[in-house]
């Protein structure tokens, strides 16, 4: 299960908030003409933005997962549950960026996802649960560490819905991984 490499919880902390620097000072070339948005909403525009491409990052992963042929059907169940809640994640974000007067930025080709989240060198499906862990937990880490950054409160808030799923998902998977609960409080963050 030696999945967790090239992809840790730092990696995605640092691609969310690197992320959403760069969206945000590009932000401004998303933004229609016709849209009057406030440096406020730019700010979150990029969050945003940046917080889509890795909706779009988890639905791949479980996608590409769930047609390996190495997830039991119990397993399967829960990677397209989960899945499922990734592409309600992407559409509420990319209704944001629209209602901000951005265009969604669109998702990377499967073979992009594939070499950056190493998914070829999956073997098992321990392999694949371990990995997915390691996505949830640092996307709950990622939306943790952007609520104080937005500007909006309903944004800020569903940004603190979007880390609680996160968290069950990462819960739900290290338990099926036989993990232990970590013993230390504050796990993500």
């Amino acid at each position: 299960m030696g999945m967790n490499q090239g992809v840790g919880i730092s990696d995605r902390r640092k691609f969310l908030s690197s992320g959403a620097v760069m969206l945000g000072i590009g932000a401004t070339g998303l933004i229609s003409s016709s849209a009057v948005a406030a440096v406020a909403q730019s700010d979150d525009l990029g969050v945003l933005q940046t917080s889509l491409a890795l909706e779009h990052e988890g639905i791949a992963a479980y996608q590409i997962a769930g047609k390996s042929g190495l997830l039991s059907p119990d397993t399967l169940k829960v990677a397209l549950t989960f899945m499922g809640h990734h592409q309600e994640h992407r559409d509420s974000l990319a209704k944001l960026v629209t209602q901000l007067g951005g265009h969604p930025i669109e998702p990377k080709t499967d073979a992009q996802y594939i070499a950056e989240l190493k998914l070829g060198a999956l073997k098992s499906e321990g392999d694949v649960v371990a990995l997915a862990a390691t996505l949830e937990r640092g996307a709950a880490s990622a939306y943790i560490g952007q609520i104080t950054s937005l500007k909006d409160p309903k944004i800020a808030k569903l940004f603190a819905s979007l880390s609680a799923d996160e968290a069950v998902h990462w819960a739900t998977l290290n338990n099926a991984a036989g993990t232990p609960i970590p013993a230390a409080a504050y796990l993500f963050g």
